[in-house]
């Protein structure tokens, strides 16, 4: 069934819509959502939704409770192709909890919070932006690693981040909702205005394996934990910065194993044919985002590595699967 959560007036007669489809069965009374397109560049979410959905309509004699599915937070954003909402240099997740009496974008952000809140769960689906390539990944706040680490587990997801407090901006979507209490897990992955097929595919199985492990999903399947995740904290990732300006090239790519020292990439000129910098591993570790767009400017983030500890070196990521890369 689709329902309208927001329908705003825009000039020239037409309308913004915020809309979900919800699918209901058996009589289980949990609620699982589904939201995507918060950033208009992000576009993931969208084949993870319809996946998701075409799935639930042909086997709907084993659901039992509600799925919420939320393909775009930001209509006019993705319509455009454009990161935020346009018109008011926005970036959406950063406005919630949003406000009723406020500005077109806090109205739409406080009707979609009110929507969501008292959900058992909430994935909120995000791609990274053009210039970075993401390992399939769910991202926490430390405040909220209890409750929220179990969960992400049942994604399959390979890596789980946990942020340090001081990090998390507290205007976004996640935060406002772990914030009422309503559990909110954020997915990121693959690479901005692209699809990534088999990242997609992989969360969707992530989704019924959590959608099983909360009873919602009665295939006679067990929710399978058997794909164990590296679990991250903050103080251990390091951040690969480019030395100088120039074009980027790298046959890496990322959810790969790297050692200290390890040639990741380099910075050439074009013109004259040289190299102006290497970018190495500083550490044996786990490379979970790389660089996506070839031209950088000194400064410009080249890479992000989880950095093990000596035990972790030969093991950790025996689970890796090519989908997730």
């Amino acid at each position: 069934m689709i329902k309208t959560i927001v329908s705003t007036e825009l000039p020239v007669g037409e309308r913004l819509l915020v809309r979900k489809n919800v699918i209901s069965g058996g009589t289980g009374g949990k609620r699982i959502c589904i939201v995507s397109g918060t950033h208009g560049d992000e576009l993931e979410g969208q084949m993870v939704c319809y996946e998701l959905v075409k799935a639930l309509k042909e086997h709907l004699e084993y659901l039992d409770g509600e799925v919420d599915v939320y393909p775009a937070l930001n209509p006019l954003g993705i319509d455009t192709i454009q990161r935020g909402i346009p018109n008011f240099d926005l970036d959406m997740n950063r406005i919630f909890p949003g406000s009723p009496g406020g500005s077109m974008a806090e109205q739409v952000a406080y009707s979609v919070m009110e929507d969501l809140k008292g959900a058992d769960v909430v994935i909120d689906v995000h791609s990274s932006n053009l210039y970075l390539r993401e390992t399939p990944q769910v991202r926490i706040n430390v405040l909220t690693e209890q409750q929220l680490v179990p969960l992400a587990r049942y994604l399959h997801v390979p890596f789980i981040w946990v942020h340090d407090a001081a990090t998390v901006l507290e205007a976004t979507l996640a935060y406002s909702l772990n914030s009422t209490g309503t559990p909110c897990l954020v997915v990121e992955m693959g690479v901005g205005q692209r699809i990534n097929d088999r990242m997609c595919t992989a969360l969707v199985r992530g989704i019924f394996s959590l959608m099983r492990y909360l009873d919602m999903w009665l295939d006679g399947a067990e929710s399978d934990l058997s794909d164990d995740p590296i679990v991250c904290k903050g103080d251990r990732v390091s951040f690969l910065n480019a030395e100088t300006s120039g074009v980027f090239l790298t046959e890496l790519k990322c959810g790969t194993v790297v050692r200290q020292g390890q040639r990741i990439g380099a910075i050439v000129d074009p013109l004259r044919g040289s190299v102006l910098s290497l970018v190495a591993s500083p550490v044996d570790g786990f490379l979970f985002t790389i660089r996506a767009y070839p031209i950088v400017y000194e400064g410009s983030l080249m890479a992000r590595i989880y950095n093990f500890e000596n035990k972790e070196a030969n093991a950790s990521v025996a689970n890796i699967k090519e989908e997730h890369i």
